[in-house]
């Protein structure tokens, strides 16, 4: 079906490094909105949960801008990511097709993927995912923002779809230290040369080797 292309060609294009932090990203088609509405987005993160647990990939962060997604997980098993990111957009499509009344894909040809090889850069890939909003000037600070997986990061909101990675872990003895000390590194921001090395590593498909410790 025309609607499963672009979940088809992104599967094809990607494979998993098992028990390696790695950073996801995909865009709406010609850099085309694909959510329209908060009821899109809320029935995303519903599919993004359930596929998660169900092809083995390990949740740590995520952030829905209004014409594409990042994520950061792990995954189990070395075909993981491309399963969980093919029956995403599969079924995500389809079920927006029949309620927007549309046809075709969402999702451009492919997604990306950058994996974190060295544990030391993944909370530096927390923090770009979720600062994600304020760097598009959406809101001055990412607490403003429904859609991403600071406030639960931060204690802000419970939920069950996320799994701390270690090095977030690392932060403190507690989950309140930890919180405290997470939302103190995002407070910080980024450096310029951090943000240019992600976007790189993630649009060429190669491993992120950038630390940024502010």
């Amino acid at each position: 079906a025309p609607s499963d292309l672009g979940a088809r060609d992104a599967a094809s294009t990607s494979s998993s490094q098992p028990g390696v932090p790695t950073h996801i990203t995909q865009r709406g088609v010609n850099r085309m909105p694909c959510f329209s509405c908060d009821d899109d987005r809320a029935f995303y993160l519903e599919l993004l949960g359930t596929l998660a647990r169900d092809t083995g990939c390990v949740l740590h962060a995520y952030v829905l801008m209004t014409n594409h997604v990042h994520l950061l997980l792990t995954p189990e098993t070395a075909d993981a990511t491309t399963q969980l990111m093919m029956r995403l957009g599969q079924r995500y499509v389809r079920a927006i097709n029949r309620a927007h009344g549309r046809t075709g894909t969402l999702w451009e040809g492919r997604f990306h993927s950058s994996p974190a090889r060295d544990e030391a850069y993944v909370l530096t890939c927390y923090r770009y995912i979720e600062l994600n909003p304020v760097r598009a000037g959406i809101v001055q600070h990412p607490a403003e923002y429904p859609w991403s997986s600071y406030r639960a990061n931060t204690g802000r909101t419970p939920t069950q779809m996320l799994v701390p990675h270690e090095r977030y872990l690392a932060l403190g003895g507690d989950d309140a230290s930890r919180r405290r000390a997470y939302a103190a590194l995002v407070a910080d921001g980024l450096s310029d040369t951090a943000l240019a090395t992600i976007r790189r590593a993630t649009q060429s498909n190669i491993a992120l080797d950038v630390e940024d410790k502010r």
